[in-house]
Order: C-alpha cells, then sequence, then structure tokens
C-alpha cells in the first residue's frame, strides 16, 4: 500500500497499517528516517519503534534520499552520477549526490538556498525540488521522484539498515534558553 498523505500524516498512519493483512504485524519494519518533515520523520520513527516492540520484531532505518537515488538509477540507466534535490523548508532544498556503481554519496547531505543548491548540483537531478533546480540552472535533465517505501529493497543492505534515528538536513530552529 502507497498513499502521499500531506498534512494529517500522523492520524493516517496506524489506521492505515491496521488496513494492512494481519493488521500489518512483520517481523521486520524498514522506516524512513528522513531527511524530511521533522515531525513527519518523528512520528514514523516513533511508529515503528512502537509497532516493533509490541510484535516482537527489529526495526530499520533508510535514508529517504538514498531510496530516492536508488529508484531514480532505476529509471536513468545512462546515469553514473545524479543529485537528489528535495524541498526542505524555510525556502532551503536538501541536497545529496549519489554514484551509481558502486552505490554510495559522494557529495553528503546539505541544506541550501536554492542558488545555491543549483550551483552545486550534479544533472541529472531528481526529486521534488529537481525542476526548481534545473529552472534556475536554465537547463538540465530532470526527474521528480517520490520515495516508495516498497522499494527499500533497492538499497545496498548497509543503507537498508540504519539505526532507525532521525536525519535531520538543518540545525533545529529552536534554541535552547540561556541559564542565567
Amino acid at each position: 500500500m502507497h498513499e502521499v498523505v500531506g498534512r494529517g500524516h500522523a492520524e493516517r498512519l496506524i489506521p492505515m497499517i491496521a488496513e494492512l493483512p494481519g493488521g500489518g504485524c512483520a517481523d521486520s519494519i524498514a522506516i524512513g528516517c528522513g531527511p524530511g518533515s521533522f515531525t513527519g520523520i518523528r512520528v514514523g520513527i516513533a511508529a515503528a519503534r512502537a509497532l516493533a516492540l509490541g510484535w516482537g520484531g527489529t526495526v530499520h532505518g533508510y535514508s529517504t534520499l538514498a531510496l530516492i537515488a536508488a529508484q531514480g538509477f532505476e529509471v536513468l540507466r545512462d546515469a553514473e552520477q545524479l543529485s537528489v534535490a528535495i524541498e526542505g523548508g524555510h525556502g532551503e532544498i536538501f541536497l545529496e549526490t549519489y554514484a551509481r556503481m558502486p552505490f554510495a554519496v559522494i557529495q553528503p547531505l546539505q541544506s541550501l538556498v536554492p542558488e545555491q543548491a543549483a550551483r552545486v548540483a550534479i544533472m541529472p537531478v531528481i526529486g521534488n525540488a529537481a525542476a526548481r533546480l534545473a529552472a534556475l540552472r536554465g537547463a538540465g535533465e530532470v526527474l521528480e521522484v517520490a520515495p516508495v517505501a516498497a522499494h527499500v529493497w533497492r538499497l545496498p543492505v548497509t543503507l537498508r539498515t540504519l539505526p532507525p534515528t532521525p536525519i535531520y538536513g538543518r540545525a533545529p530552529d529552536a534554541k535552547p534558553m540561556r541559564v542565567r
């Protein structure tokens, strides 16, 4: 089952799992750890951990950008490298660049203003901010790819068995109060 849910994903998640055969009960759970929506990532990881605890299973994380890259390489068969660009909030773009063989990160995760992301991205660019970067560059091959969790098997084992902890694209907005 795959459903794109904007706002309200926290309310939809558990009922959606309950609709699966056997109530979704699984021995192993793979959870997207981000980067992405701060709340969405934390809700997803908390739900995965709770379900794994209740079902006596395990939970493993994966990078959302790595999954998008793996899906992109399936479509863009001639690409040896590509950049993944997704909207990061606050007007910034999360950008990460991958090599096909061996599948690996070659430019680590950055949160950049669009103009800066357009300068450093390697074409082709995929993800929900790809068209925006190509427009800023005035050219470039783009593919809008959304992550589909059912395709997590396309990732190397080392990238689909990460600790189930959030991958944040940038520092938190909230700052600790200064103690006097």
